[in-house]
This record gives C-alpha cells, structure tokens and sequence, in this order.
C-alpha cells in the first residue's frame, strides 16, 4: 500500500513539475520527466509512461501557431530522419541494463544543459540548412530512441533557423511530436510499451497539463533567464546522480 501510494504521488509530482517547466519556457516536459522517472524506473519503462501526456501537450503546442503547413514543407527532411533514427536507435534503449540506460540518460541530461548555459547562439544559412536538417534530423532520432530525451540536438539546430518566436514554438512541438510517435512505435515494436501502460501514461494528462497552466501564470511574474539557469542547473545534478550509479 505504502508502495503504491508513493509511486501514484511520485507520477503525479513528477508531471506537474514537468508541466510547469513546460509553461514557463516553452518545452522541457520530456527531458524533466524522463530525468525524474529515471531515477525510480528503467528509462524504457519510463518513457513509456511518458509516451500519452508528451504527445497530447506537443501535439497542442504544435497546432497553437499559423505556420504549421510552411514548417512542414520546410523541416519534413528533419522530421523524417527523425522518425528512421529513432525507430532504429530504439532497441538500445529496451535492450540495455536500467543502470547503463540511466548512465546514457544522464549524459544527455548533462550535455543539453551544458549546452543551453554556455554555449553560443548560432545562425544556420538557407544553403546548410538543406543538407544539415537531415543529419540533426538523425542524430536526435539517435540521442531519443537510445535514451529518450528528445532535445538534441534538434532544440539548439531549430533555434538556428531564423524563425519567429512563435514559428519556433511550433516547430519545437513538431518535432516533440515526431519524436514521441516514434519513440511509441519504437518502444512497442520492440515489446516495451504494452498496451496496459495506456491508462498509467493517459491519467499523467491531467498534471501535465495542469503544471502547464500554472507554468504559464507563473511565467509573467519571473525572470525567465534566472528560471532557465536554475532549471539547467537542475538537469545537470539530476544527471550527474544518473550517470554515478554504474560508477559507484
């Protein structure tokens, strides 16, 4: 009883904080989540928890903006290549040992955040981006099937395009909403999101999105920069104590 009572308030804490993230900056649902439930559970399973409530908010997220019919002629290349790495990069995420999985989880963790404190932004021309979209495209299907975050490098590449702030949105939730189909596809093809784990991921809805609304009350009455480095700062302790496991 005791177990089962902390494993319900555990999902329900874990998606309300991923929720909030989400409505203060615009993403971070996936990536916090799976760093939290990673730390309970092997990532494939939690990222077939995860599975229902990150579609349903990127899948809204995706149709809150007027250019999804441009975006999708411009970025299919990268939505494509995302779907073929990620159904191929799939089976390590089911295959390894939770401690090895959770090591590579952590490394994702570190390496995203790293890059959104310290890195420089960046400017892709109309030329590179012919023939870069689909190499980040494969590489971010590579980095979600193996570990389930979907933000690398597709988050900073789309961040380079030149977009509006609310073409960026929407093209974020584009490429969550790939990202999540496909690693769904993958993980059932491969025997690791069974059809009885719809009710669980299903029934995080209703934090997720309720951390989304109180996220984006919150997000008028902070410092979004101040918010974003304590939150970066979080994923890299929270990757760091993923990574250490199979070390110590």
């Amino acid at each position: 009883m005791h177990d089962a009572t902390f494993y319900l308030l555990f999902l329900l804490g874990t998606f309300l904080a991923a929720g909030l993230v989400k409505g203060v900056t615009g993403m971070g649902l996936p990536t916090v989540a799976m760093g939290l439930l990673g730390t309970v559970m092997a990532p494939a399973a939690a990222a077939a928890i995860l599975v229902v409530p990150s579609f349903v908010t990127n899948l809204w997220q995706l149709f809150s903006g007027p250019a999804l019919a441009p975006l999708l002629r411009r970025l299919w290349p990268m939505m494509l290549c995302i779907v073929l790495g990620t159904l191929a990069a799939s089976t390590l995420l089911v295959v390894a040992t939770p401690l090895w999985s959770g090591f590579w989880l952590g490394i994702a963790l570190i390496v995203y955040a790293l890059y959104a404190l310290l890195a420089p932004a960046l400017r892709v021309s109309a030329r590179l981006e012919r023939w870069l979209s689909p190499v980040v495209g494969l590489a971010t299907g590579v980095v979600t099937g193996a570990t389930g975050v979907l933000v690398m490098p597709a988050v900073p590449y789309l961040g380079s395009l030149n977009l509006s702030r609310d073409e960026l949105v929407q093209a974020l939730g584009l490429s969550f909403s790939v990202s999540t189909l496909a690693l769904a596809i993958g993980l059932y093809w491969h025997g690791a999101f069974q059809v009885r784990q719809l009710g669980t991921s299903t029934a995080a809805i209703v934090p997720a999105l309720l951390g989304m609304w109180l996220g984006q009350r919150l997000r008028a009455r902070i410092s979004p920069v101040r918010f974003r480095q304590c939150f970066m700062a979080f994923l890299i302790l929270l990757g760091l104590e993923l990574a250490a496991r199979p070390l110590f």
